[in-house]
């Protein structure tokens, strides 16, 4: 049997979300072992003085399994 552990984590990116998820999830697996998936949890922007898109926000949901 094994017993899985969930953390939450937010990462950012300048390009897309799809470049701010992956960047979470490398982070993610640089820190935690045993890494099974990721599931976006909220998505926002970070918008400039001039209305563009500054930045690209992902809140995620990892889930790993705890070793024995």
């Amino acid at each position: 049997m094994s017993v899985a552990r969930i953390t939450e984590i937010k990462a950012s990116s300048t390009k897309s979300f799809d470049d701010a998820i992956r960047e979470g999830v490398a982070r993610a697996v640089k820190t935690l072992k045993n890494v099974k998936s990721a599931w976006i949890q909220n998505q926002d922007v970070l918008v400039d003085e001039n209305g563009d898109i500054a930045e690209y926000r992902v809140q995620l949901k990892v889930t790993f399994i705890l070793e024995d």
